[in-house]
């Protein structure tokens, strides 16, 4: 399959991310993509950028190096009613809304509290993906989460980084498995994000690919396939 876009993405002004948005940009450009969406941690998490930074994304230019730039924010889930990190004063204004689940933000609780509050805030009308819902420190009923995504329109993020097996996700990979094949059993589409924080990892979707093809999940439900398919998730 070719892939066209990446979806998840963060810069020096998450705090813990080491490159540009103009470098971010121009790996995207080397790696073939079309477009690339920078989203950044939102104010709760350690280190990243004050509300001032999502206020101010207006000054930012869409194109930069022959590749379209989606400008928004990775929000942290507060609590189990799904409450999070930025008004919808602001989430209004971004291009792209992911929302996830973080150590230093979320108090993990029991399944049912963890799903109640994914699903809570995919009733958001701003949130547009959930990041990473693929950490067993979190767990979640995944069936529920795959439908609530159908009825809400939000997409599940199939997270490359997740995959690496030196990062902090516990048992990523068979919750991914999960995920994935319920998602094709109820033919729920999902996105591929690298969570890429250096330019060497831009579109980077290797790990996620493998995933893909061990599933047999079906091309026309990824939506890395298509620019236009992206967006008719965002701004719901």
């Amino acid at each position: 399959m070719k892939y066209v876009l990446d979806s998840h993405s963060h810069t020096l002004a998450s705090g813990h991310a080491y490159n540009t948005i103009r470098e971010m940009a121009c790996a995207a450009k080397e790696v073939g993509l079309e477009l690339l969406a920078i989203t950044e941690h939102a104010p709760q998490m350690p280190g990243t950028c004050h509300d001032f930074y999502f206020s101010n994304l207006k000054v930012v230019s869409r194109q930069m190096c022959g590749v379209e730039l989606l400008l928004g924010v990775e929000l942290n889930i507060l609590d189990f009613d799904g409450n999070v990190d930025l008004s919808n004063d602001l989430l209004k204004r971004m291009d792209i809304v992911i929302a996830s689940m973080h150590t230093p933000c979320y108090p993990s609780g029991t399944m049912e509290e963890n799903t109640r509050a994914y699903i809570n805030v995919m009733k958001n009308p701003y949130v547009n993906i959930i990041g990473h819902p693929d950490d067993n420190r979190y767990p979640v009923d995944m069936e529920a989460l795959v439908l609530a995504s159908k009825e809400h329109r939000v997409l599940l993020e199939l997270n490359n980084s997740s995959l690496n097996p030196n990062g902090a996700r516990q048992d990523a990979r068979g919750n991914d498995i999960t995920m994935l094949t319920l998602c094709k059993k109820h033919q729920v589409p999902i996105v591929i994000g690298s969570d890429a924080h250096t330019d060497s990892d831009v579109g980077r979707h290797d790990l996620a690919f493998e995933l893909i093809k061990e599933v047999d999940f079906p091309e026309e439900l990824i939506i890395n396939r298509s620019v236009s398919e992206l967006k008719k998730y965002l701004r719901r």
